[in-house]
């Protein structure tokens, strides 16, 4: 009868051992669907498209064990140019039908812990989408009423990440897109700004050099540019 508690006791004690050590489940990365996507086009006026709405999803990855779930509604959403694109706290964006380009869509974890509460490594998460709004240039076979606009093009060549923003409002994306574009009235001034998430390795096209900023002085015709993200 001993050995039997005493067998017993071990098995217990094992169980104990094997719960107390198990990591709980860490958050990596977040995946956000769609990746980019686009609204209007050249022949359609911008405030043609205000009230104009998508549905986002965000797909966390975690750790302990491998596993991929639909974290929507628990991620914290927000827009770099809600004057342009907003977006709910369930993840729907709408299209505001002022300015046009691009808007870039983040969905954050702050927390980072796991189904129980039980914190993990307390790190912050982020991942990121691309909302354009195409820039209206008339439709040109009748008259369209509309004003053609120059417009700046930024594609992103490497294999790293980052964000192109730029002033005034216009350009805002993630290198996840495989480029955006934003309209500008003829002579202004636009100045890019990049945020790499590892090594920016420099500008190229319209722009050139390696800060972090460049400026497109008195814009009259389409330009592109590329960032490289390394």
């Amino acid at each position: 009868m001993i050995y039997r508690w005493f067998g017993l006791l071990v098995v217990c004690g094992l169980v104990l051992v094997l719960v107390s050590c198990a990591d709980p489940q860490e958050l990596v990365s977040i995946q956000v669907q769609p990746g980019t996507e686009t609204f209007g086009s050249s022949t359609t006026p911008v405030a043609a498209l205000a009230g104009a709405t998508v549905q986002l999803r965000a797909l966390g990855s975690y750790l302990h064990p491998p596993v991929t779930k639909d974290i929507t509604n628990q991620v914290t959403w927000s827009s770099n140019t809600p004057e342009m694109v907003t977006v709910n706290s369930t993840g729907l964006i709408t299209v505001t039908g002022g300015p046009c380009g691009g808007t870039l869509i983040s969905a954050t974890v702050q927390t980072n812990s796991d189904g129980s509460g039980v914190s993990s490594s307390g790190a912050v998460v982020t991942g990121y989408m691309t909302a354009d709004v195409t820039c209206y240039t008339g439709n040109g076979s009748s008259g369209g009423g509309g004003t053609s606009e120059p417009t700046v093009t930024v594609t992103f060549p490497g294999s790293g990440s980052g964000t192109v923003t730029s002033s005034p409002l216009g350009v805002s994306c993630a290198s996840t897109a495989t480029s955006c574009v934003g309209g500008f009235p003829v002579g202004t001034d636009v100045t890019l700004t990049e945020t790499a998430f590892g090594t920016f390795g420099g500008w190229s096209g319209a722009c050139s050099g390696t800060g972090t900023t460049c400026t497109i002085n008195n814009l009259t015709a389409d330009v592109a540019v590329a960032a490289t993200f390394n």
